[in-house]
């Protein structure tokens, strides 16, 4: 393969024959000489390419060549005299594959409102700041996969298609082939594709949980599904999770792996998305590199939801949410805690067992339940997991509690009958991640295709 914008650009500065295949983002032309900036997504910078009048071509396509324009370019690359970039490339051969109408291509050199780019979701990678996003996005995502292999654990595909609802809340999507009109009396789904009712993945976690009771350590990264009808800058009805499980490990081991995990991420962007980084800390959210280098090099802060709702009625803060022992933390309320109290991440233990899933391994005190929160600046919850209930009469009494039918999560329950163990895990929410590394405001602009209530594109 020909090498990219940004090998080119770390590619010593001496003439050599190079080929430059892209998009052209500018194109100024003095009469004799056209200067077309060149991208092809590899990186945030372009690169600059001559064209000379004496071009074959140059009076009826290069001089005319306009902004989204797809292009070959063969040439040779030099030391460009111009601040800012060590090399340019002076074109000798420049072939115009595609061409984009100024007059109808909704892309000029301007900035764009991010609301007007969501409207356009097929070309809004173009743009530098949702480009950044892709490779901010994918670089986190290789971190992921680098420090899970790194520690022994062994990635597990989790279905998509589940009969199982993990947080018992009813908000799955209801998978049938069934035409309207279809659906039986007595046994609506008894004629389905499956003989019985499935629905989209809410959580991969319980299949997960199978895996770590046979391979100690494990981890599922995909697609989830909510059909939850929250139209707000916080929600999705498609995203991503990340689930490890762990066998052997409880509360203090989980929340161990999850800040070390948090804080791998944030230095392997720190060391490879530098370019992409400045961008956001310049133009979206001041100050966010300092944010990512404190992550980084701090350890994060430790208290339980007993000690986090005393501080919260100490504070002076007036929140919008009223704060008593039992409720279930908002956001206002989880930003504080790491914004203005401790200045820094905050893992939060020993929630109220009311306020949190049946799989939760219940504590002692018969009041809480073994749970932990990563609370971050700028998002509030970036993670949340538990150590889980292996004891089984507890589970099934828990299960049994939230009404849940016993008899469609018996395997489930087989996995305390047969050699149970203590084990752990967390879900970390990936376009929270992406919002807390980039400053992104809106979770919509960090996930290629948002699915949200009454939006579906692409």
């Amino acid at each position: 393969m020909k090498k990219t914008i940004k090998e080119l650009l770390q590619t010593a500065p001496e003439s050599q024959s190079v080929e430059v295949q892209g998009w052209v983002k500018t194109n100024r032309d003095s009469g004799s000489l056209s200067f077309i900036e060149v991208t092809d997504g590899s990186c945030l910078a372009g690169i600059q390419v001559i064209a000379e009048s004496e071009l074959e071509n140059y009076a009826t396509d290069v001089k005319h060549l306009s902004t989204g324009s797809s292009v070959h370019i063969s040439g040779l690359l030099v030391k460009s005299p111009t601040k800012g970039q060590d090399v340019e490339v002076r074109a000798e051969k420049i072939t115009l594959l595609g061409t984009a109408d100024p007059e109808t291509y909704p892309l000029q050199k301007k900035r764009h409102s991010f609301e007007f780019l969501r409207s356009i979701t097929h070309l809004r990678s173009r743009t530098n700041a949702l480009g950044a996003v892709v490779r901010v996005r994918s670089e986190l995502s290789c971190t992921i996969h680098r420090f899970f292999k790194e520690r022994g654990f062994f990635q597990v595909h989790t279905p998509v298609i589940t009969t199982s609802d993990c947080e018992g809340a009813g908000e799955m999507f209801t998978v049938t082939s069934l035409e309207p009109g279809k659906f039986a009396k007595d046994d609506p789904f008894a004629g389905d594709f499956f003989g019985r009712r499935a629905g989209l993945t809410v959580s991969g976690q319980l299949q997960a949980e199978i895996y770590a009771l046979s391979h100690g350590r494990v981890y599922t990264f995909g697609p989830t599904f909510r059909a939850e009808n929250s139209n707000t800058s916080r929600h999705l009805a498609e995203f991503w999770m990340l689930e490890p499980e762990m066998a052997f490990c409880d509360l203090d081991c989980n929340a161990a792996v999850a800040e070390d995990l948090i804080r791998d991420l944030a230095a392997g962007v720190l060391a490879r998305c530098a370019d992409d980084l400045d961008l956001f800390n310049r133009f979206v959210s001041k100050g966010l590199v300092r944010k990512l280098e404190t992550v980084r090099d701090t350890s994060f802060v430790k208290m339980t939801y007993s000690e986090a709702v005393d501080e919260l009625l100490r504070a002076e803060e007036k929140f919008e949410f009223p704060v008593e022992w039992g409720i279930d933390l908002q956001a206002e309320h989880e930003r504080f805690l790491c914004e203005k109290l401790a200045g820094r991440p905050v893992i939060v233990t020993g929630y109220p067992k009311e306020i949190k899933p049946f799989y939760m391994r219940m504590d002692d005190n018969g009041k809480t339940v073994a749970a932990m929160d990563v609370l971050v600046p700028g998002i509030g919850e970036l993670v949340g997991g538990s150590q889980r209930e292996e004891r089984l009469e507890l589970l099934t009494d828990r299960m049994e509690q939230a009404g849940l039918d016993l008899d469609e999560y018996r395997w489930y329950l087989d996995l305390r009958r047969f050699g149970s163990v203590p084990h752990s895990g967390f879900g970390l929410g990936f376009e929270r991640l992406v919002q807390f590394v980039t400053g992104m405001a809106n979770i919509r602009d960090v996930i290629p295709f948002p699915r949200t209530p009454g939006s579906a594109q692409c």
